[in-house]
C-alpha cells in the first residue's frame, strides 16, 4: 500500500486513449483500437509498475476533444502513479499551426473542432498534485504534422512526466490492422520478464526489437540512454546469454561510437547464428540491426545490401505485406537513395527493384521512381 504525506492511501490510474486510425492508401499504419485491446489484457499493476489500488479508463472512438479533456483532467488529479497511453494519428491545425491528436471523424478541415490539441496534454499533466507520471506514445504523423516535428526535432511533451514512444513518418505504408510493432514489443517484454523492467528498459527493448521505418522519431532517442564506460564496454565484447545487448548497442551508435557498436553487434550475430541457425528469424533480426547501424554510421552501401538481404530472407518465410518485410524494403530503398556513389547505386539497384517488385502492397510510385533512377544510372556508364 502506498501512502502520501498526509497519511492517505494513494490510488493509481491508467488512461488509455485511442485516436483516429492512421491510414495511407488504405493501408493501416497504426490501429489504435487494436493497441488498446492488447494493453487491456495486461494487469494494471504491470502497466503502472505499482500495486496501489488503481482505476483504468478506456477512450476508444471519442469524437469530442472536450470529452477527452475531462477524462485527462480526472486522471491527472489522481494522487498516485499515472500512466497515459496515446495511439493514433498526429495532425496539424494549419490555421493555428498547433499539433493535435486526431479523434474519430477528424478531417483536415475540422481539426480545430474535432481533434485534441497536443498542448492540452502538457497543461493538464503539468498540474499533477503528485505521484509518478508516465506517458507512452505510439503515433503516426500525417503529411501536415511531419514537417513541424522535423522542425522541432522532437515532440513537445510534459516536462514533469517520463515520456516514451515513437512517431512514425507519413510515408510508411504500414501493415495489417493489428497491434503495432512498438506497442507489441512493449507488451511482450512485460509478459515475459520475471521481474518488471523499468519504463526506460521497456522502451529501449521495444525500440531495439520493433521494425521501425527509417526516420522514425523516437522519444527519448537512443542517444539519451546511458552507455557504459569504455572499459565496461570492452568486457561486454563477448555475448553473455540472459542479457539483451540491443539498447547498449544503439546507445553506442547514437553516441558516435560506431565501430564499437558494429563489433558488438557482429559478435552477437555470430552467437545467434550458432544458436538458432542462418535462416532463423533471430538471425534475420540481427542482420537488420547491423543494417541500421551501417545507416547510422553513414555507410549506405553496406546498409542497402544488408536491408535487401534481410527483405529477401523475410519474404521466404513471411507474406509480402508483413510489417517486417515492408520495413526492410523501406530501409533498403531509403539507404539506396542516399548513395552518392553511382557505381554502388547501379550495382545494388537491380536487386532492390526485384525486392520492391515482389511487394504488391507497396505504393507503385516508389517502384516506378526506383526503376527510373536505375535507368538513368545505367545510361551514365
Amino acid at each position: 500500500m502506498q501512502i502520501d504525506g498526509a497519511g492517505r492511501q494513494q490510488r493509481g490510474h491508467v488512461l488509455l486513449i485511442a485516436g483516429d486510425a492512421a491510414l495511407r492508401r488504405r493501408a493501416v499504419q497504426v490501429a489504435p483500437s487494436a493497441n488498446l485491446a492488447a494493453l487491456g489484457v495486461l494487469p494494471v499493476a504491470a502497466l503502472l509498475n505499482s500495486h496501489a489500488p488503481s482505476d483504468t479508463t478506456y477512450l476508444d472512438g471519442a469524437r469530442d476533444p472536450n470529452t477527452v479533456l475531462m477524462r485527462l483532467r480526472a486522471a491527472a488529479a489522481t494522487p498516485g502513479p499515472l500512466l497515459v497511453y496515446l495511439s493514433g494519428r498526429l495532425t496539424l491545425d494549419r490555421r493555428g499551426h498547433r499539433l493535435h491528436l486526431a479523434l474519430a471523424g477528424t478531417t483536415a478541415s475540422t481539426v480545430r473542432y474535432t481533434a485534441l490539441p497536443w498542448d492540452w496534454l502538457g497543461t493538464e499533466l503539468g498540474a499533477r498534485p503528485g505521484g509518478p507520471t508516465t506517458v507512452v506514445l505510439d503515433l503516426v504523423a500525417d503529411k501536415a504534422a511531419w514537417p513541424v516535428l522535423q522542425e522541432y526535432g522532437t515532440l513537445p511533451a510534459p516536462p514533469s512526466a517520463e515520456v516514451y514512444g515513437v512517431v512514425i513518418p507519413p510515408a510508411f505504408a504500414g501493415g495489417a490492422d493489428r497491434v503495432s510493432s512498438y506497442t507489441r514489443h512493449w507488451i511482450d517484454q512485460l509478459r515475459r520478464s520475471p521481474n518488471r523492467p523499468t519504463n526506460l528498459q521497456l522502451h529501449a527493448f521495444a525500440v531495439g526489437a520493433a521494425a521501425l521505418p527509417p526516420g522514425t522519431l523516437v522519444l527519448p532517442a537512443t542517444r539519451e540512454l546511458s552507455a557504459p564506460a569504455p572499459q565496461e564496454q570492452q568486457e561486454q565484447q563477448e555475448p553473455v546469454p540472459v542479457a539483451d545487448p540491443r539498447p547498449h548497442i544503439h546507445a553506442l551508435a547514437s553516441g558516435g561510437r560506431h565501430q564499437e557498436a558494429a563489433t558488438l553487434a557482429q559478435a552477437w550475430e555470430q552467437h545467434v547464428l550458432q544458436t538458432h541457425g542462418y535462416t532463423s528469424p533471430e538471425a534475420t533480426h540481427w542482420a537488420e540491426i547491423r543494417a541500421d547501424l551501417a545507416r547510422m554510421a553513414g555507410n549506405y552501401r553496406s546498409a542497402t545490401q544488408l536491408w535487401i538481404n534481410a527483405g529477401r530472407t523475410r519474404l521466404e518465410h513471411q507474406p509480402p505485406d508483413a510489417p517486417e518485410v515492408l520495413a526492410a524494403a523501406a530501409g533498403a530503398l531509403y539507404c539506396w537513395t542516399q548513395l552518392k556513389d553511382q557505381a554502388a547505386a547501379r550495382d545494388s539497384g537491380p536487386e532492390l527493384v526485384r525486392l520492391l517488385s515482389a511487394l504488391p502492397s507497396l505504393e507503385p510510385r516508389l517502384l516506378r521512381l526506383t526503376q527510373q533512377r536505375l535507368e538513368v544510372l545505367e545510361g551514365s556508364r
